[in-house]
């Protein structure tokens, strides 16, 4: 229920803030349920949630008449492909798989149109000695590259809420 799941995100938080000193400014579930938005919303305190995997950029949705912010996230390259089949075996695979997806993306943002890619990390799998090389070599290739942002979650909400504020006329709305 949307109470349950309040009353969850309530703990995790306070966990959160107990273990780091701060309360988080986003939010991401990782499984996503019928009332985890509004839970969002209704908690209130975020800038921002990512329990979204269907955009490859940040937009606005109106949630029981408030606007909120999506920074979509996603498995393509997320260093959880480690652990479920079919996924990677070895860091030469998510290596090419992040250089060509980086590499689509930033010759669409070239042609006009500026991308987000996500690069999900966790210290159990891409921490590991021959995974973290391949993450190395494929920051160097980004790195290469003019005009690229390497940011957290956090700075893309502060960016996009200045550059792309809420329009109500363009949000989805959520119900």
């Amino acid at each position: 229920t949307l109470e349950q799941e309040l009353d969850h995100m309530k703990k995790a938080i306070k966990a959160i803030e107990d273990s780091t000193g701060r309360k988080p400014v986003g939010w991401y579930t990782g499984r996503f349920g019928m009332h985890t938005l509004s839970a969002v919303v209704k908690h209130g305190g975020f800038l921002y949630s990512s329990d979204s995997y269907n955009d490859d950029l940040p937009y606005w949705v109106k949630v029981e008449g408030s606007p909120h912010l999506i920074i979509p996230y996603t498995l393509e390259v997320n260093d959880m492909k480690f652990g479920v089949p079919p996924g990677f075996t070895a860091g030469d695979g998510w290596l090419q798989s992040m250089k060509d997806s980086f590499d689509v993306l930033y010759a669409e943002g070239i042609a006009g149109m500026p991308r987000m890619m996500s690069v999900g990390l966790h210290g159990r799998l891409a921490g590991r000695p021959g995974r973290t090389a391949g993450l190395m070599r494929f920051l160097d290739h980004v790195q290469s590259h003019d005009r690229v942002w390497v940011t957290r979650r956090i700075d893309i909400a502060r960016h996009w809420k200045q550059t792309h504020p809420f329009d109500p006329s363009t949000a989805f709305l959520w119900t």
